[in-house]
């Protein structure tokens, strides 16, 4: 059981990491344009890409919002 407390704690860990990399990409494009990062090139055209296709599916959009921030924002159980 230990072994998947640690690789589950360790995603989460990677996620959280991520999110910040995402948070920092849409600073950056905001901040400097999107032509002119390289790194960071795509990130704001995925995103909204990715809240009109939820825009679009309506009331199954909102449910399937709903599911992915409780499934980013589940704390681990207590130790």
């Amino acid at each position: 059981m230990q072994a998947f407390t640690f690789v589950k704690s360790w995603a989460r860990e990677l996620m959280d990491i991520l999110l910040l990399f995402i948070g920092l990409g849409v600073l950056v494009q905001i901040i400097f344009g999107s032509a002119s990062v390289g790194f960071f090139g795509g990130i704001t055209a995925n995103l909204m890409s990715f809240v009109t296709q939820l825009g679009e599916g309506g009331f199954v959009g909102l449910i399937a919002l709903f599911v992915i921030i409780a499934v980013m924002t589940k704390k681990a159980a207590p130790a």
